[in-house]
């Protein structure tokens, strides 16, 4: 029996990442809860449990008062005879209580299964606790997981991060990434959801954070204060805009985010499976972050209206209208995510209906 006794526990401490002692303590607390459950009449304190992994060693003692005579009825279990007492102590008498032997198995089966609920419910609380404890600090921050199973048919992801399994939902990868087994990724913790209870790490790749983060790793300009990212507007999979400043006069903000021959931007770009990124220098300036914003276009002018709603008017030269509001408005909307404006574009010149006159064929002059 202690055997497989052993060999459960060993199993117990593999699956839930629990340490040796801290598994056994928890252990002998069920083992004494289904002791009392077994026999009601003793207190929790009249039993001892040995537990030792090293030398598989498993027993369970019970404390028993002595009889010199026949047993009382009713309290036969509580009780042992003199004679074999004095075989386990030769100086107990009657009425002494002796520590006795016995066999777990015989407490019956549904008191060994409430032991077993027990030891689970103390085992989901000891994961509950260690997790918290392990991604409390990590919250707001970027990982570097294994990818250990894919899923074709959810779509959803197994990863591992200091031997604890993380699930990266479909939703929250990149759009086209295809992610295989024994890839390192990094991801974003977003949240710790369902403390109380079951507490689930929700990791993402889609989060407009984590293009702040993979920039502090990639910039030690960034890292250092020197350059600050002061906001960031992302498409997932297609497009980010980050604005960027520097606290120094003598650093350029941009440039030290592209890096020597774009190294360090293309550090980010690689980690995000080739998404665009665009660094715009951020303004104090509404109009003119606005303006700056809607880069790779220019801009004629930027009209700030009156109201509550932040919303601006921007001018743009008509050939590079469509370039200002980008595949799918998507260039627009990176702006106004990223400044918080309302933007509406529209173009330099207006192009004048034809009328049916202009539509009729001029007359051959050379005819008149």
């Amino acid at each position: 029996m202690n055997e497989g006794f052993f060999e459960a526990l060993a199993a117990l401490e593999c699956e839930n990442s629990v340490e040796q002692q801290l598994l056994v303590d928890k252990v002998k607390e069920a083992m004494l809860k289904a002791a009392k459950k077994a026999y009601p009449n003793s207190e929790e304190e009249d039993f001892r449990v040995e537990i030792d992994p090293g030398t598989h060693q498993f027993a369970l003692w019970m404390m028993k008062t002595a009889v010199d005579g026949p047993l009382h009825r009713g309290y036969e279990a509580y009780e042992i005879p003199l004679a074999e007492a004095r075989l386990l102590d030769p100086d107990v008498q009657d009425g002494d209580f002796v520590e006795c032997r016995i066999d777990p198995s015989a407490f019956g089966r549904s008191i060994a299964q409430l032991a077993k609920q027990s030891i689970r419910g103390d085992l989901r609380a000891i994961n509950r606790e260690q997790t918290i404890r392990k991604f409390q600090d990590k919250v707001g921050q970027i990982l570097s997981v294994k990818v250990t199973q894919v899923e074709p048919g959810r779509g959803s992801v197994t990863v591992v991060y200091d031997g604890t399994e993380l699930y990266l939902s479909a939703k929250e990868q990149i759009p086209a990434e295809t992610l295989v087994e024994g890839q390192m990724i990094k991801v974003y913790v977003s949240t710790i959801a369902n403390p109380e209870k079951k507490p689930v790490v929700r990791i993402s790749r889609v989060d407009r954070e984590l293009v702040r983060r993979l920039f502090e790793l990639a910039v030690p300009e960034v890292e250092d204060g020197i350059v600050e990212i002061k906001a960031v507007a992302r498409e997932a999979g297609f497009r980010s805009k980050i604005a960027v400043w520097s606290n120094d006069p003598n650093v350029d903000a941009v440039g030290a985010c592209i890096g020597p021959h774009r190294s360090r931007i293309e550090t980010v770009v690689r980690e995000l499976n080739g998404e665009k990124i665009d660094i715009i220098p951020y303004s104090e300036e509404p109009d003119t972050f606005i303006a700056r914003a809607l880069a790779p276009a220019s801009v004629v002018s930027t009209t700030l209206l009156e109201g509550e709603n932040k919303a601006a008017t921007v001018i743009v030269p008509n050939q590079q209208l469509s370039l200002a509001i980008g595949n799918k408005g998507q260039n627009a909307k990176l702006a106004a995510k990223l400044t918080g404006y309302k933007i509406d574009i529209k173009p330099e010149y207006s192009v004048p209906e034809q009328t049916d006159e202009d539509d009729a064929p001029a007359e051959d002059e050379s005819s008149l």
